[in-house]
């Protein structure tokens, strides 16, 4: 792969890089309670590695300059920045901060746009920590995590579930979680395995760097870089603390009966076999969780009676499904998932607006787009047990479809038999379970 300049990026480089990372994670596992210095692997080939690894057609930051631009010189650039990152005379520039609209279209959320330099120093550092933190990762947390998944973490569930037959849940949530992170407290938790200084300045530059919104310039005083790269790896290696580490080393010991949790970046589920014990830990979250600086939302944050065949259970989603007790084909009691409704809402709004933008495109250019999303929602919610949510979302698709190519020209006669001949010939795909717990009780 060349740039611009005509570097070159070699699978080599890739391949060293990638040995150095094996090497930390060997350290770091060895040698659990150790601080380790990490910046002397920040050198070019680091940097380069880096550049390949981070994306460059996202919108630009503070400074203007593209991922392209970047790497048009990026020897000269990669040199600099190593520079001022290791001598500490690099400034974290503020992050250009746009609001868009939430899900149902009445909220708006903030994003934010780093320029593409500091999103490559942050990639170079993300590149160091993850094999450090990895190590100290428990299995039950999943999200942002290399070689894990959402609907690994949904397995996991459903099998905790099935095995304790419900039990009681608690249902958690944090109220503003990635705007509510304390830096001091992020700085201290990260200081137990990273004693490098390079690492540790440029993480409290991260932490403190400022927002520019409708040119104002501001400076929080909590929260992690809005869409930083470092942003996830920071936000996981608080929770681990916060939660991970003392629902395992503190909670489950002092539990009567079985008890597990599933966390997905700061979307977590806790289970408890007893009542008791989901009392407890219900009490005392708010508590643990206020020492970190953390809210649990009042409203959203419940526990709820899931044991199988209780008369009072419950539902509860996770990850965009639903969760509930039903009956199998085989008449057994089981767990299902199906699409929960804001999630289905939201994606019907969106591809309903999208379909309204694009009316007056090319048939076969608007069918090829729309095989994509309809694919795309499939491979995430086509899991076993949601097959009418998929139908009704395939469904209501077709009608939205007909509904807007119709009004294309007024001209033109577009009942619904020149629709079906239309599906004829640009077919739409069908639903079907990607995620099957079928084939992964057979595979185990």
């Amino acid at each position: 792969m060349k740039l611009l300049n005509g570097t070159t990026l070699d699978m080599s480089r890739s391949k060293s890089v990638s040995t150095k990372q094996q090497r930390i994670a060997e350290l770091a596992k060895n040698a659990p309670d150790m601080a380790m210095d990490l910046s002397h692997h920040l050198d070019r080939e680091w940097f380069v590695e880096a550049f390949r690894k981070t994306r460059k057609d996202g919108a630009v930051g503070m400074d203007g300059i593209s991922g392209s631009e970047y790497g048009a010189s990026l020897d000269d650039r990669i040199g600099d920045l190593i520079d001022r990152a290791k001598s500490g005379r690099y400034r974290a520039p503020p992050v250009k901060r746009v609001m868009i609209p939430k899900g149902d279209g009445k909220d708006r959320r903030p994003i934010g746009v780093p320029s593409f330099e500091d999103k490559l120093l942050q990639r170079a550092i993300e590149m160091l920590l993850t094999p450090v933190f990895e190590q100290d990762f428990y299995d039950f947390s999943y999200g942002f995590r290399p070689g894990r998944s959402a609907h690994q973490a949904l397995e996991a569930l459903w099998d905790g579930l099935m095995e304790i037959g419900g039990g009681y849940v608690i249902d958690l949530d944090i109220r503003s979680y990635f705007d509510s992170v304390d830096p001091k407290h992020a700085q201290r938790i990260i200081r137990k395995r990273v004693r490098d200084g390079v690492v540790r300045r440029l993480i409290g530059k991260w932490l403190n760097a400022g927002v520019m919104k409708d040119g104002m310039l501001s400076y929080p005083e909590t929260g992690v870089p809005q869409g930083g790269v470092i942003s996830p790896l920071i936000s996981n290696v608080y929770l681990h603390e916060v939660l991970d580490e003392w629902f395992a080393e503190t909670v489950v010991p002092r539990m009567k009966g079985r008890a597990f949790i599933i966390r997905y970046a700061d979307d977590a589920v806790l289970a408890f076999e007893y009542l008791e014990d989901a009392e407890r830990v219900y009490k005392v979250l708010p508590q643990r969780f206020a020492r970190f600086g953390l809210t649990l939302h009042p409203d959203k944050t419940r526990m709820l009676d899931f044991r199988r065949g209780s008369r009072q259970r419950g539902s509860f989603d996770f990850l965009g499904f639903t969760h509930f007790w039903a009956k199998s084909r085989r008449g057994f009691q089981v767990v299902k998932r199906k699409t929960a409704k804001k999630r289905a809402a939201r994606a019907m709004k969106a591809m309903n607006q999208w379909l309204r933008r694009v009316r007056h495109w090319p048939i076969t250019m608007q069918h090829k787009i729309l095989c994509m999303k309809l694919r795309g929602h499939f491979n995430y919610y086509g899991i076993t047990g949601n097959g009418s949510a998929l139908s009704g979302f395939l469904y209501r698709t077709m009608h939205m479809w007909f509904k807007w190519l119709r009004r294309r020209s007024y001209k033109a006669r577009r009942n619904w038999e020149w629709y079906r001949a239309l599906l004829l010939r640009f077919p739409l795909p069908k639903p079907t379970p990607v995620h099957s717990v079928l084939r992964h009780t057979a595979k185990s």
